[in-house]
């Protein structure tokens, strides 16, 4: 794949897009903010428009994973990690948004916000799963945290199940949207058993070698010792002369 040189690090068109895209939301809200271009509930407006990308970008992260496993799709793991980092970034304005715009940075409203509204504490419980995620994605921590890295990560499959629940319980009224995200971080978890895994991927490997054979083998080459025998001419028979008798 064409990469894409900057500075030291070279990345790949796919990466330069996905972090275009997962930055386009945010400049988009931006643009509309200094526009007076947000809706008659600009709190609403931006409580929505920073939690939806939030979820988007990390059911997309948890994607990355069953499309290499299953597909053997391996550039897809490269964004596993920008993905995750982008979702968490949009998971702290949503949440600024909450405590600030919404309840004006008061502690009493906030605690109160948040025990009393069910959406809120699972939301919470939410962002409080993936703040150690965020700050051990680098390479140095997963050498220190050794096989333990992998433990602590896989909590992120029990902080996607509490974000869709934080959209379902906010929404009120067209749950369509929250159950469709539902369903997708059902079946990335459903992808993740072996009893399911196998099976799909061995159906989807059949189903290459059907669509796309592999060309036929042509004859094996001869080994190169029988290949010099073959070529080098025989020996010609020297007779020597007979001994005269004395």
């Amino acid at each position: 794949m064409v990469a894409v040189r900057w500075r030291k690090h070279e990345f790949t068109w796919l990466q330069v897009l996905t972090h275009l895209g997962a930055l386009a939301p945010f400049v988009y809200l931006l643009w509309d903010y200094f526009n007076d271009n947000l809706s008659v509930n600009p709190i609403q407006d931006i409580t929505f428009r920073t939690g939806k990308p939030a979820l988007v970008l990390l059911v997309l992260s948890l994607a990355c994973t069953p499309l290499n496993s299953l597909f053997g799709w391996r550039e897809a793991l490269k964004l596993r990690r920008p993905l995750g980092v982008y979702a968490f970034l949009y998971v702290c304005l949503h949440l600024l948004t909450f405590i600030g715009l919404d309840y004006g940075f008061d502690p009493g409203l906030i605690y109160e916000a948040i025990f009393e509204k069910r959406f809120a504490l699972v939301g919470f419980a939410a962002f409080c799963i993936l703040l150690p995620l965020f700050f051990t994605s680098t390479k140095g921590w997963q050498r220190r945290l050794g096989k333990r890295w992998k433990t602590l990560h896989n909590l992120v499959y029990l902080a996607a199940p509490l974000a869709v629940f934080h959209y379902l319980w906010l929404v009120k009224s067209d749950i369509r949207q929250p159950l469709f995200f539902g369903g997708v971080v059902a079946l990335l978890l459903l992808f993740r058993i072996p009893a399911v895994k196998r099976p799909l991927r061995t159906g989807w490997m059949a189903l290459v070698a059907r669509l796309w054979p592999a060309p036929p083998a042509g004859p094996r080459p001869a080994p190169a010792a029988a290949k010099t025998s073959a070529a080098r001419p025989p020996r010609a028979e020297v007779k020597l002369p007979a001994e005269r008798p004395d």
